[in-house]
């Protein structure tokens, strides 16, 4: 288990509009992916080489140069950094006790983790990281919050995102809410655009049970397509067991993922959105799923030099302590 030297520390302020797509950085820009490989059981597929996959951008093949395979050890990996999106807004006042359990559980069974982001919001947003030696802390924190105000969930991601500029290595966020956001500035649209300029990979733990049909239903819808964008997977439990086995599923996925790296032939400097398809070439393999995000933007020339486009604006967070 990696161990961070500094205790707890609190972030500090972040603007959405710095979200911006990160990569491993190798002397040339190189695009990072996390594949997920699945049976149609949803169950991971072991021991898969960089010849198993395909890379198209843009409908072009590109050459595989970073593979780590699902399962490999530390040392074979990048940084593993968590980042929690938990809702204590006055909606989530039936479900907090569980939420809270689930992610407890879930950040003490992923040892290999970095660190762990907190966001906690309702009507404000609050941001902590921790090391892994301040699990406790973590714990407290998070033990801490009541269910109470509205629910600002785009404005909790914008913030999170923003923070991650400053990492590199495997970014995971696990989202605990019903969705219903109330209170943010940012928009559906942007946040969903901010996450695909990133290269976190989104899980959902969606608690939907107290709302009506058809709300439940278009939360349900905005929250999967969160998570799938980015290659990630979207929950609804029902129940605590339905949590557990959530979480789990989370936890084997996160662990057996492939991470997959290439140098794009489009060299162009012009921000533009390029789509990613991530393939297997392997035949005998039948029913499998594939996993990735879909895609991501280019740099953008400027007078400074090449720099990611700004995809969530430029609105400033208002965040508790």
């Amino acid at each position: 288990m990696r161990r961070l030297v500094a205790a707890a520390a609190v972030l500090g302020c972040f603007g959405t509009g710095a979200a911006e797509a990160q990569v491993f950085r190798t002397g040339v820009e190189t695009v990072r992916l996390g594949v997920a490989v699945v049976d149609k059981a949803g169950q991971p597929i072991a021991a898969l080489t960089p010849d198993d996959f395909v890379v198209l951008e843009d409908g072009r093949s590109q050459q595989v140069r970073l593979f780590a395979p699902g399962g490999a050890s530390d040392e074979e990996r990048p940084p593993l950094h968590i980042g929690l999106l938990f809702d204590t807004s006055g909606s989530m006042v039936a479900d907090l006790p569980m939420a809270r359990t689930a992610a407890v559980k879930f950040c003490n069974l992923l040892q290999r983790a970095e660190d762990i982001t907190l966001v906690d919001f309702d009507t404000e947003v609050r941001v902590a990281r921790f090391g892994q030696q301040d699990f406790p802390r973590f714990v407290e924190r998070l033990r801490h919050r009541k269910p109470d105000g509205w629910t600002a969930l785009y404005d909790a991601l914008g913030v999170y995102l923003d923070g991650t500029i400053s990492q590199d290595g495997e970014k995971i966020l696990v989202v605990y809410s019903d969705g219903g956001d109330t209170r943010s500035t940012m928009s559906y649209t942007d946040a969903l655009t901010a996450l695909k300029a990133s290269d976190v990979t989104v899980y959902v733990v969606g608690f939907l049970d107290n709302q009506g049909s058809r709300e439940k239903l278009e939360q349900r819808m905005r929250l999967t397509r969160l998570a799938e964008s980015t290659g990630g997977l979207a929950f609804f439990p029902g129940s605590r067991q339905d949590i557990d086995h959530a979480y789990a599923e989370v936890l084997a996925d996160v662990n057996a993922r492939y991470l997959i790296g290439y140098v794009s032939t489009n060299q162009a400097t012009d921000g533009t959105w390029r789509k990613v398809d991530v393939r297997l070439n392997r035949p005998d393999l039948k029913a499998v799923r594939v996993r990735a995000r879909q895609g991501y933007f280019g740099l953008l020339r400027q007078e400074q030099g090449a720099q990611r486009p700004d995809p969530g604006g430029g609105a400033a967070r208002k965040r508790g302590s």
